[in-house]
């Protein structure tokens, strides 16, 4: 459902004719050691691609035109070993459509306290060499991720790992069809938004399906297919009594395996990698998907509920930075709070959508009522999620940008075995607390929804919002209500100001 395997990154190399051929010889030479270094990190998931060194206005606009004409590279590295005079790079960098990380490094760790002579130093530039090439970068509003430090240290492998997860996002997110099935839920405003903006800002594709186009698909899931999806239910989850063979509901789990099929079905013969649903729109479905779209989520599909195509395409493009990385993530909202006089506390949870990826143990798969939908009973899985640190992040439009919001968490262990809550469910503490954290939250009118996640952290979504031109407001254990607002009073002047060139 992920697929990175073709996926690269081009590091390229800055300098000019000035040096001679001896010295563009090692350049290329301590070049390609370095690409061969990063490309051999187990930080960076994608391939390093070494690239010439560019010395001319022509072979830096021709590496460019390459790379914005190439499906396979998701970002370029650029690094400096000489000085590399930056007029050069004007026409390149105007037409560069892909994400950039400059790694200011030199190829030798240590000065050479004995040897060290003229040539060394003439060859060994980056010191400000990478400051020329900064400088038209700020001058040009260049958004960038800059890594600082000898390329061989484990601190700059994982500074450009995160970066090439997020150019790996940024390349999902470009090419992203959302499906929506059904409309957005009557009446709610934050779920909704601009789609024709936000394929402009960030390549998507958000279009709408009747529910009938689902059930066309149900329709034609054969008795073997949903026989041997319910042996997959049978060994990956705990199935309820009423569920099991001769259970009292076991039409329920038949029916939601025909869903997941059929819906399956639909997002692969349309390539969607995300999707909504609404319990508005449910037309001639018996139920409202919880099984299948947990499951699909677990796949790596994008979802939001009651039609919220700005968080179902941000969980997709999560899913994809986090490919191979240890921890879940999760379509979520907030649910309900735990007050107490030492601390206040968040349960995230869902009617059934919450993805089996942050979940703690073997799930529960049960059926329950479902009070809206005015449909049969739904099949869902029921798990708490595991301790430890997680953000949540809300995308939303603000009318004249988008803007991303972010809350670092901490996930806790429920004060209880909650027996009677039929969902899945995890309990956090937000920082710095929530007093602080909803109130924040609340002034820069972040969702409900939101996508939660364990593997990633917020110097992705930094990254991302460097990418993608976006707002980013980050609400973590250092944030306070005053240089928080004043920081959003800002940001509107900011963005009315320069939204020409965002």
């Amino acid at each position: 459902m992920i697929d990175i395997s073709n996926k690269e990154i081009w590091f390229v190399t800055g300098s000019q004719h000035l040096y001679g051929e001896e010295t563009l010889n090692q350049v290329a030479k301590n070049s390609q050691d370095i690409a061969k270094g990063l490309d051999a990190s187990n930080y960076i998931p994608v391939k390093v691609v070494f690239k010439q060194t560019v010395k001319t206005p022509s072979e830096i606009t021709s590496l460019c035109e390459a790379a914005n004409a190439s499906k396979d590279c998701v970002g370029i590295i650029t690094w400096m070993h000489t000085f590399s005079p930056a007029k050069m790079w004007i026409a390149g960098l105007n037409i560069l459509n892909k994400p950039l990380c400059h790694l200011h490094t030199q190829f030798n760790a240590e000065i050479p306290w004995n040897e060290i002579d003229m040539d060394f130093m003439n060859l060994n530039q980056s010191a400000h060499g990478d400051r020329e090439f900064g400088y038209i970068m700020s001058r040009m509003r260049i958004k960038r991720k800059v890594v600082v430090g000898h390329w061989k240290e484990e601190r700059v492998h994982n500074k450009i790992g995160v970066w090439s997860r997020v150019a790996l996002g940024w390349d999902e997110m470009r090419n992203l069809k959302v499906a929506r099935i059904g409309d957005n839920m009557r009446e709610v405003a934050v779920t909704d938004g601009d789609k024709v903006e936000a394929q402009i800002r960030f390549g998507m594709s958000v279009n709408g399906y009747d529910s009938s186009d689902v059930t066309a698909k149900i329709d034609e899931v054969t008795e073997q297919q949903i026989n041997d999806l319910i042996k997959v239910y049978e060994t990956e989850y705990n199935l309820s009594d009423n569920l099991k063979v001769d259970g009292s509901m076991r039409d329920s789990l038949t029916e939601a395996a025909k869903i997941e099929i059929g819906l399956r079905s639909f997002l692969d013969e349309g390539d969607f990698k995300a999707f909504t649903d609404t319990f508005e729109n449910l037309g001639d479905l018996k139920q409202l998907p919880g099984l299948a779209v947990q499951r699909l989520m677990a796949d790596g599909y994008g979802f939001g509920g009651e039609g919220d195509w700005k968080t179902a395409a941000m969980v997709r493009v999560m899913k994809v930075m986090a490919y191979g990385l240890e921890g879940g993530t999760s379509f979520m909202e907030d649910y309900t709070y735990h007050f107490t006089p030492q601390k206040a506390y968040v349960l995230g949870s869902h009617m059934l959508e919450i993805c089996p990826s942050i979940s703690e143990a073997k799930p529960s798969c049960e059926v329950h009522p479902l009070g809206i939908g005015g449909k049969a009973d739904p099949v869902r899985l029921v798990f708490n999620s595991p301790e430890g640190a997680a953000i949540n992040a809300s995308l939303v439009d603000m009318g004249n940008r988008f803007r991303l919001i972010v809350n670092e968490v901490e996930a806790v262990k429920p004060m209880g075995d909650l027996p009677k809550l039929p969902v899945a469910r995890v309990l956090w503490e937000a920082k710095p607390n929530l007093d602080i954290a909803a109130t924040t939250w609340i002034l820069a009118g972040g969702a409900h929804h939101t996508v939660y996640s364990q593997a990633i952290t917020t110097e992705y979504m930094e990254d991302f919002a460097d990418i993608a031109g976006i707002e980013l407001l980050v609400i973590d254990q250092d944030t306070k209500v005053r240089p928080f607002k004043d920081s959003m009073n800002a940001n509107e002047a900011y963005y009315n100001m320069f939204q020409h060139r965002l």
